[in-house]
């Protein structure tokens, strides 16, 4: 079994967690639609306005829409919140939605920085709730497969990890990937994916150097990482909004390597060859839907053990991955107007 997975009992045992829909936009009707396409209660959907809401309701046959976000964390019908709004107003949405008492998860990048991550953290500590980055990868058969061979030492010693994410969007000045206030920039919205898989696979690093180009509205194009360990380790990573690029990932060790098909972070194959080369691994697990559907399963799983943390994510965690991102902005000089606490 899958190290996210619910043993069947046990999850017919659970009662049924009902979920809320914080935001309509894209990638709100893509976790919704696999939700539902996986048995999960969708009790509500909260937009900033009621027209908004009650379309995203009718389209997916949800019971409650809301004209508010407070409207939506205030229903005594909703257990858990799916925050899926730009990542600017993740820090308000969360706050919101745990001091109503909801479970969160939360879209990635989870803040705009460590100080949001941290206080969100903090927050749903205080009120024993769950808070969960909703880095769907992270839960993905193919990752939970590659984190049992690491840890088996099936790679030897593992040195290298290699990944990009490239895409060719939107170039419009006022589109919200190119909008500063907005938080725009190929850093956040796709450097997150890399960035966190190389936590997951090597774990916070002791050195950052990192290198950007801009755009005209002041927000990375393209941005190049390499992160360093105590041991020696490295990974090498690279994000960019204007072009596309292989979107593969590499993990290298003493006794082998994995190779990631792209796109890596999707439901993909991966090889893994020993350290002559010869193939020795072909991992293929079918998944329906897009895949999104693990991560609530996790979700729920934390929900009806009562548990605030799992070992495939942490909270704690999280913060440091987004503080690893400060640095990385720090370095290219990307600046958000949130950087400053208040």
């Amino acid at each position: 079994m899958p190290e996210n997975a619910l043993n069947p009992s046990v999850q017919a045992s659970l009662p049924a967690v009902r979920w809320g829909i914080l935001g309509t936009g894209f990638i709100a009707g893509l976790q919704t639609t696999d939700l539902i396409g996986h048995g999960f209660t969708v009790q509500a959907v909260g937009s900033r306005n009621l027209v908004t809401a009650t379309e995203f309701a009718t389209s997916f046959k949800i019971p409650s829409a809301h004209g508010s976000y407070e409207g939506l964390v205030s229903d005594p019908d909703v257990d858990v919140i799916y925050i899926s709004t730009p990542h600017p107003f993740h820090y308000e949405n969360a706050v919101l939605a745990l001091n109503a008492g909801k479970h969160v998860l939360v879209e990635k990048s989870f803040a705009m920085n460590a100080w949001q991550a941290q206080e969100i953290v903090d927050l749903a500590e205080s009120q024993g709730l769950v808070v969960l980055e909703a880095m769907w990868t992270r839960y993905l058969p193919h990752m939970v497969r590659i984190r049992e061979l690491i840890r088996s030492g099936a790679l030897g010693d593992v040195r290298t990890v290699i990944a990009d994410h490239n895409q060719n969007l939107p170039k419009e000045p006022s589109h919200r990937l190119n909008d500063p206030a907005l938080g725009g920039g190929a850093l956040l919205d796709l450097g997150i994916y890399p960035v966190s898989f190389a936590f997951d696979v090597l774990g916070a690093p002791t050195g950052i150097r990192a290198a950007g180009s801009m755009t005209a509205t002041g927000v990375d194009r393209q941005t190049a990482m390499i992160f360093e360990y105590a041991d020696g380790q490295q990974a090498l990573l690279h994000c960019a909004l204007d072009t596309a690029g292989p979107n593969r990932a590499a993990v290298i060790g003493t006794e082998g390597r994995i190779e990631i098909q792209s796109v890596w972070y999707t439901p993909t194959p991966f090889t893994r060859f020993d350290a002559d080369g010869n193939v020795v691994e072909l991992f293929d697990e079918p998944v329906t839907g897009r895949g999104m559907q693990y991560q609530a399963e996790e979700m729920e799983r934390l929900i009806g053990a009562r548990a605030i943390a799992n070992d495939v994510l942490p909270p704690r965690q999280t913060v440091e991955v987004m503080a690893a991102m400060d640095e990385v902005r720090r370095q290219i000089g990307l600046e958000y107007a949130s950087d400053e606490k208040p």
